[in-house]
């Protein structure tokens, strides 16, 4: 008996098998009319393994498995159900020179199956259990394998399609192309294949490939879908984006917008909207109200025309399609954007009316009340956010937000102190710690810390540092810096405990233990420029000539705006170490021209403190009373200033 393509290895008795290889026969014979893999043979072959050893098939193999007419002991016919029935017989189709197996007595001395069994045109259904049974193994090289040799095979499109999936799961795509590819070839008339390989020509970033296939696909029907092929494929580089355009321009897209508005969008991003209008526009002509076309010809409408035109437009096609949320949602941020609160505030209340239990806008529509100062609506619609268990925690924050903007600090504590969402809860703390601040509440504010730490572990180094900071403000330098010593103890890597740590040491009584933190602290993370600035400041003022102090800060000062890696506070900060250095130095005029115009533009205390003592070391008394006024003014902590102890802290 064969089975997938291999010869039993042991003597089978006949009496017990025959029927089983009758049963197998038919089964075999039901699932070639159907094209169709079925664990039921599976099942029925899993019947006789106990007394079967098979040895694994090779898949070199073709072998196919002639249908025999197989009687017992007793010359009783098995019929095609598995049923004993002596009254039909299977037709014996097997080759002339083939002897049937029942007459052999010994199966070892049977010749070769590639001698005795003929070469399929039809994929071998045997191949093919083999293949499933060693993909559901895990091993999908061997299933590949067999199925991309069986794809190959007459009327094989199904084979084909399965050795395509499994090869994409499992092998790069530029392999499954390929394979893809060799098929078509083969097949030059299945359409479908044609699709399988401009999708993947796209995603390999065979441009080449890919235009080529897609014309041949557009001169079949100008108006395919492409959508399919088209997902997943956009590049995120410049260079393969212009590679993909060059493919795609020669291509005639006036009667598919798909293509169409995939031009447009590369047309759109290289800065070429009035081409990509062009496009655009033919794609629309196609699906006039498809939303992701109306937005993609508003964005490109952004560029060469007025914002009204743009925004005239985009309300036209949101009264066209009056129950297309992202139509509402696009022109409502894009209000935003031109500054128009008003107008989005309005827009938003009208797709409330119209969504009303959509959460998003609900949210939406209570953040810019709460941005034009309109609390009683960010109250109300806050509230009624508030019911949907999903946003409940984004409810209560907001509230504890709207509160806090009207002074109302207690009712702001209890909507933060309710707030339990894993992103929110620590900046909700932080607010409440604030406001047990501004009431001289110590106890109060480091009790909320600690229940923050023991509900949240994960924020943990984050309270110690909070608290810390709190004993720092009530002159405990000491004790803030024993918690943070114990602290980094329980959490030796947490960078953020070891830099809280280094900036409590002081500059030059501690300098060895604190240049011994920040080393290491770079060595964690060589990128950070608040340890570098913090190295700086340690350096300048244990060394005012020191270069390499000097230069780290300066470096800082020389990053661009539109570098990722500038930030405004730190920027101020290594001004006020550049400065204060020159303050050491009595270099007052440099210490004016490195701090006026940053405190003209955004004044802080330390930076106005500084230029306060320049202004004195150069005997400008006209500066130093109208500097010490702004300062008296400007940081005052009084009962009618409130609102600066909160962001200050």
């Amino acid at each position: 008996m064969i089975f997938f393509g291999s010869l039993f290895r042991s003597q089978l008795a006949h009496d017990d098998q025959s029927n089983l290889r009758a049963l197998l026969h038919a089964v075999i014979e039901r699932l070639c009319q159907r094209y169709k893999l079925t664990l039921s043979l599976a099942f029925c072959l899993c019947l006789g393994s106990s007394s079967v050893h098979a040895s694994h098939p090779d898949i070199s193999l073709e072998a196919h498995v002639p249908k025999l007419s197989i009687a017992d002991k007793n010359d009783k016919a098995v019929s095609s159900d598995g049923i004993d029935n002596s009254h039909s017989t299977l037709p014996a189709i097997a080759p002339n020179n083939t002897q049937p197996i029942e007459n052999v007595a010994n199966i070892n001395g049977l010749a070769p199956t590639t001698l005795w069994q003929p070469e399929l045109k039809e994929p071998s259904l045997y191949a093919l259990l083999d293949a499933e049974f060693a993909a559901d193994r895990g091993d999908r090289q061997r299933a590949i394998t067999i199925y991309k040799q069986q794809a190959f095979k007459e009327d094989a499109t199904a084979v084909f399609e399965r050795a395509l999936s499994l090869s994409l799961r499992t092998e790069r795509v530029e392999k499954s192309l390929q394979f893809a590819k060799s098929w078509q070839d083969q097949n030059p008339d299945h359409v479908p294949a044609w699709f399988y390989v401009a999708h993947l020509a796209l995603r390999a970033h065979d441009y080449l490939l890919a235009g080529e296939t897609l014309n041949r696909i557009l001169l079949y029907d100008p108006r395919a879908d492409l959508s399919e092929i088209l997902i997943g494929i956009y590049p995120n580089n410049d260079e393969d984006k212009r590679e993909l355009l060059a493919a795609l321009q020669p291509l005639d897209s006036e009667q598919n917008a798909s293509l169409s508005v995939l031009k447009a969008g590369l047309l759109y991003q290289f800065n070429e909207p009035e081409i990509a209008i062009v496009h655009i526009n033919r794609a629309l002509e196609r699906q006039p109200d498809y939303v992701p076309f109306i937005t993609l010809k508003a964005d490109i409408l952004r560029k060469i025309v007025t914002a009204e035109t743009v925004v005239n437009y985009v309300s036209q096609a949101r009264l066209r399609n009056p129950d297309s949320k992202s139509l509402y949602l696009y022109e409502i941020r894009y209000l935003l954007d031109l500054k128009q609160s008003q107008e989005a505030w309005q827009l938003l209340l009208d797709a409330h009316g119209r969504f009303a239990d959509d959460a998003e806008i609900t949210l939406l529509a209570a953040l810019v009340s709460l941005d034009i100062e309109e609390y009683n609506s960010a109250d109300e619609l806050l509230n009624m956010l508030a019911k949907n268990p999903a946003y409940l925690d984004q409810a209560y924050y907001y509230l504890g937000i709207s509160a806090e903007r009207q002074q109302h600090f207690d009712q702001a504590k209890y909507y933060l102190n309710g707030v339990m969402q894993e992103d929110l809860v620590l900046e909700a703390r932080r607010k409440v710690v604030a406001f047990e601040l501004l009431n001289d509440d110590v106890d109060a504010a480091i009790a909320t810390l600690e229940k923050l730490r023991k509900d949240f572990n994960v924020f943990a180094p984050d309270t110690f540092v909070l608290q810390a900071d709190i004993l720092w403000q009530q002159n405990e330098s000491e004790e803030a810096l024993r918690l943070l010593t114990k602290a980094a103890r329980k959490y030796p890597d947490n960078e953020m405990l070891l830099f809280a740590r280094a900036q409590l040491l002081d500059d030059k009584d501690d300098y060895i233990v604190k240049r011994t933190l920040l080393n290491h602290l770079q060595i964690l993370d060589p990128t950070n420029l608040s340890y570098q600035l913090s190295y700086a400041q340690l350096l300048l003022a244990n060394e005012r000539s020191s270069e390499q102090g000097l230069a780290l800060a300066t470096a800082i000062i020389q990053i661009r705006y539109d570098d990722p890696r500038y930030d405004n506070e730190l920027h101020l900060q290594a001004l006020n170490v550049l400065a204060g250095n020159a303050l050491a130095n009595e270099n007052y005029q440099q210490v004016i021209d490195y701090l006026q115009t940053p405190y003209d533009v955004f004044p802080t205390l330390r930076s106005g403190s500084l230029l306060l003592r320049a202004y004195q070391g150069l005997g400008n008394n006209e500066k130093v009373e109208a500097l010490l006024a702004d300062l008296q003014q400007r940081f005052s902590f009084g009962q009618h200033n409130i609102n600066d102890r909160i962001q200050l802290y």
